[in-house]
């Protein structure tokens, strides 16, 4: 078999490589998301196909800023947006494609590479290893008695303070990324949806955002993904989502939340039999920093990596 030929994206494979993302993801928002790098093209690596306008694989290098075990912000290679054609599977070609990609994050300064996968068979043999992450489930509790906390959906004239509340909550949480504007215009709605299908909860003496609650329903699921702010209004903000929860027809929740003391006394608030499990989606692989700093920062207490960031 003649060698797979990989080389970095030019703007004409564009058609390709939306049509290559369709086939193989229900997903459009990784075009857009595509498109927030100003050099995505030498990010993109691909394998061409045989016939033209056709191309049998792709993986695309994000580069981001996350902070390690410490809060210290490092740039760190996003891997995202893994794709091969089925008829070119079985052929080693997103190795071959990692494999590059890898090449260059190193030339471009990145610490360590990161990435969110259901197959993570596809990503051990080229270096990246698993971490787990916790989850809290259980069925929705009664609806609790009103706090002192007013809750509301959030409105546009809230972003300029839900995205403060995002920057001071995560000011040196391990695994988090430092988000942009383009971050807070493009990728947080790809992946949240408009802001008004979240929460904040008002201070009560000055009617302020305290704090911030992304909740989504997902099949018979309601997947509580991210909060920041205030960690007592936590507990409103969460009764707030069971009450969305129980108003659609579910009555079972997740919670993708840091652990600690705010969390654990909130979280009754929202489930009444919470079960904890751990769940290994995500995948580290060291470059120019050393193995044992990647996995305390994976691994640190009160790491995590927003859904809202991914890439």
């Amino acid at each position: 078999m003649t060698p797979a030929a990989v080389r970095t994206a030019v703007p004409a494979d564009d058609p390709a490589l939306a049509a290559l993302w369709r086939r193989c993801f229900d997903a459009p928002q990784i075009t857009a998301l595509h498109a927030l790098d100003p050099d995505r093209y030498r990010h993109t690596f691909v394998v061409p196909g045989a016939g033209e306008g056709v191309l049998d694989a792709v993986v695309v290098y994000v580069p981001r800023t996350i902070r390690d075990a410490d809060g210290a912000p490092h740039r760190v290679g996003g891997i995202g947006s893994v794709a091969t054609r089925p008829e070119a599977r079985g052929r080693g070609l997103v190795r071959l494609l990692l494999a590059a990609a890898e090449r260059t994050m190193r030339a471009e300064g990145c610490a360590w590479s990161l990435l969110f996968t259901g197959t993570p068979g596809v990503y051990r043999g080229s270096g990246w290893e698993e971490f787990g992450s916790g989850v809290v489930e259980g069925r929705l509790a009664p609806a609790p008695a009103t706090g002192e906390f007013r809750v509301r959906a959030a409105t546009a004239p809230d972003a300029p303070e839900v995205a403060a509340l995002h920057r001071a909550y995560n000011a040196d949480r391990p695994l988090s990324t430092v988000r942009s504007a383009e971050d807070w215009a493009v990728r947080v709605p790809a992946w949240y949806g408009p802001l008004d299908g979240t929460l904040v909860a008002e201070d009560p003496r000055t009617g302020a955002p305290a704090g911030w609650l992304v909740a989504r329903h997902e099949e018979e699921w309601l997947e509580v993904r991210e909060f920041a702010g205030a960690p007592e209004c936590l507990g409103a903000l969460l009764a707030a989502a069971g009450e969305r929860g129980r108003a659609a027809g579910l009555d079972r929740a997740r919670v993708r939340l840091p652990d600690g003391p705010g969390t654990a006394a909130a979280l009754p608030r929202l489930l009444a039999d919470a079960r904890r499990t751990t769940e290994y989606v995500g995948m580290a692989r060291p470059l120019l920093a050393p193995a044992p700093a990647v996995r305390a920062t994976v691994t640190a207490p009160g790491a995590v990596h927003w859904y809202g960031d991914c890439f």
